[in-house]
């Protein structure tokens, strides 16, 4: 049995931020955490999303856009990740099939690098700041998540 804490990644599309944050967890904390993304209206992966990835050495083997419906109901979540504030408004507040503990629920809103017009370099370079935003609070959220499952020292 896998003992790895799951989280699922939540965005609208499930074609950027969601597979960027899915696809740093895994490099960043494989060993803790299950990393699952999903979108509410999911979209085709954004080509930008796997270049930004690859040029860090960060595996895209596996990423595919998946709805949030192949999870409700059929997966338990110790945390939901949602990264767009889009996401976030029609998001659900009750997941259907999952009795006991309840996903701890959590925004980490990123502005959406796709929606940057312009020259295909500058759409690169939103990417990679976005890419760059996300590894920098998954590093902070694998040391919060660490902190609150240690017990606490006594002297």
């Amino acid at each position: 049995m896998d003992n790895r804490t799951k989280v699922l990644f939540l965005c609208t599309g499930n074609s950027a931020r969601s597979q960027l944050a899915e696809a740093l967890l895994r490099q960043l904390a494989g060993e803790q955490y299950q990393a699952y993304s999903a979108g509410t209206e999911p979209k085709p992966i954004n080509p930008f999303t796997i270049q930004v990835l690859e040029e860090i050495g960060v595996s895209t083997a596996g990423l595919s856009s998946k709805d949030l419906s192949e999870f409700l109901g059929r997966q338990h979540f110790t945390h939901v990740i949602i990264v767009c504030s889009h996401a976030a408004e029609t998001c659900p507040t009750v997941w259907p099939g999952v009795s006991g503990n309840v996903p701890q629920v959590r925004h980490m809103f990123f502005d959406d690098p796709a929606a940057v017009t312009g020259s295909a370099e500058e759409k690169l370079a939103a990417f990679r700041q976005i890419r760059d935003q996300i590894k920098e609070q998954l590093v902070k959220f694998v040391h919060e998540d660490a902190a609150t499952l240690s017990p606490a020292c006594s002297d």
